[in-house]
């Protein structure tokens, strides 16, 4: 989590820097060049270091940028890209135990508790630089709902 939270963050933060942007050019052509652009910087600033993750690094950084955006990365490349470039992406993937269509569930996925555990104590304690889930989660109330159900589990 705390190799890959960094990247999902600039994920973000870039994304959103280059809607705005994108927001404000008029052709389509004007569009795809400037986000050949981004892309080609991207590529070149972050594949040596994304090609050193582990797989369930991987496969945290699907879940993180998910929870960071909103957008399933599956779902990012095929509204960028297109749907070929999505579904190829996604089998090249999985050849990783990785699927791009990965979701960040913390009510519903344990090891995505976890998850926002070890993010929580790392902005806590500094580690980590927070930045916002693109949808609101209230640690407190998780907390509970998972304690809740292990007492349920072990009741039976």
């Amino acid at each position: 989590v705390y190799k890959t939270y960094p990247f999902a963050r600039i994920a973000s933060d870039r994304l959103t820097a280059m809607n705005k942007t994108m927001d404000k050019l008029k052709s389509a052509k004007e569009k795809r060049k400037y986000f050949k652009i981004v892309e080609n910087y991207m590529e070149n600033e972050f594949t040596a270091q994304l090609k050193k993750l582990s797989r369930k690094q991987g496969q945290i950084l699907v879940k993180l940028i998910h929870r960071q955006t909103g957008t399933t990365t599956y779902d990012l490349i095929k509204d960028y890209k297109s749907g070929w470039k999505a579904f190829w992406s996604n089998n090249t993937a999985r050849l990783f135990d990785i699927n791009l269509k990965t979701k960040y569930q913390p009510y519903i996925n344990n090891e995505d508790f976890l998850i926002e555990t070890i993010l929580k104590r790392a902005f806590d304690h500094g580690r980590l630089i927070r930045q916002a889930p693109a949808t609101p989660i209230d640690y407190d109330q998780l907390t509970d709902y998972w304690e809740s159900k292990a007492k349920e589990l072990n009741k039976k």
